[in-house]
């Protein structure tokens, strides 16, 4: 089940690496302002969008794999038909690197399958939240 707790959710705030999958390069959208915002918060942020060179003065890559580095967290903007690939990409990635801990599912996204398969493998899910409100909500 995600979590949905303030502590659990401020615990994840913590982590400081983040795979931004289906990060925008397109100013407005809510994929590019929110990790622009969380960029300007301190965070590290990979962009994941093959269909961009750099996003947000970071080198964008085609998927998880390519990311040179490590990661704490895979933040998802893509559509929720997307995730049950996106979390397959995560624990990939997981087994081969051994990085990340956390996947959040920005507002609107759900997957119920995908959601219980990152977490019997031991990731922790936030899910249909964004990130950007719970920061401000419970960091600043």
């Amino acid at each position: 089940m995600p979590i949905s707790d303030d502590d659990a959710i401020r615990d994840l705030l913590e982590l400081n690496r983040i795979a931004v999958v289906g990060c925008s390069s397109t100013p407005g959208k809510a994929a590019h302002e929110i990790p622009a915002y969380l960029q300007r918060q301190g965070y590290e942020i990979y962009p994941v969008n093959p269909f961009a060179d750099e996003i947000l003065g970071k080198e964008a890559v085609d998927s998880l794999a390519e990311i040179d580095g490590e990661i704490d967290l895979v933040d998802v903007f893509r559509p929720s038909e997307e995730v049950a690939g996106i979390v397959d990409d995560t624990l990939d990635r997981k087994e081969a690197e051994d990085d990340i801990e956390a996947v959040w599912l920005q507002l609107g996204i759900h997957d119920d399958a995908a959601v219980k398969k990152a977490e019997d493998a031991g990731l922790t899910v936030v899910e249909d939240r964004c990130m950007k409100v719970e920061h401000q909500r419970l960091r600043e």
